[in-house]
């Protein structure tokens, strides 16, 4: 299962990505669907799965280039 721990990894979230196989990337683009359940953004703040998403379309973009 994927995990991104913001604070103890010197590794961008892109770079964790690109090192997930696809049934990986899948199931943590699951879990931070699950996010904006349980947090609750404040009003001018976009939910924070946004963030993930944009990162694992990114990523999923690229390897469908090509690049794995």
């Amino acid at each position: 299962m994927a995990r991104f721990l913001p604070n103890q990894d010197p590794f961008t979230l892109e770079d964790q990505l690109k090192i997930l196989g696809h049934d990986e990337l899948l199931d943590f683009w699951e879990e931070s669907q699950m996010l904006d359940k349980y947090i609750e953004p404040s009003e001018h703040q976009e939910p924070p799965s946004v963030h993930y998403e944009n990162a694992i379309l990114h990523e999923l973009r690229l390897r469908s280039m090509g690049r794995i």
